[in-house]
């Protein structure tokens, strides 16, 4: 027979699956906000993962205009270096 929420207690694993699901889901929506919003999906992806309310910091950010942020490759990074 199932257990029912209440009667599984608040184990470890419980609220770590918990945060997990939460952190995945997170980064999901804030790359698709991100997207839309013209901003760095990968910057913002990996921030709402580590600290998903930063979600609603992006939601209220307006729309940037102009093309979307390009980061420099390793390779743009240390070409001033040889």
């Amino acid at each position: 027979m199932r257990k029912q929420w209440s009667e599984m207690g608040n184990s470890a694993v419980t609220w770590i699956v918990i945060w997990g699901a939460t952190a995945t889901l997170a980064a999901a929506i804030a790359g698709g906000i991100a997207g839309y919003k013209n901003r760095d999906y990968s910057f913002w992806m990996g921030w709402c993962f580590v600290f998903p309310p930063l979600i609603i910091v992006l939601a209220l950010l307006p729309h940037h205009t102009g093309p979307r942020p390009k980061r420099p490759s390793l390779d743009d990074e240390d070409k001033n270096w040889y």
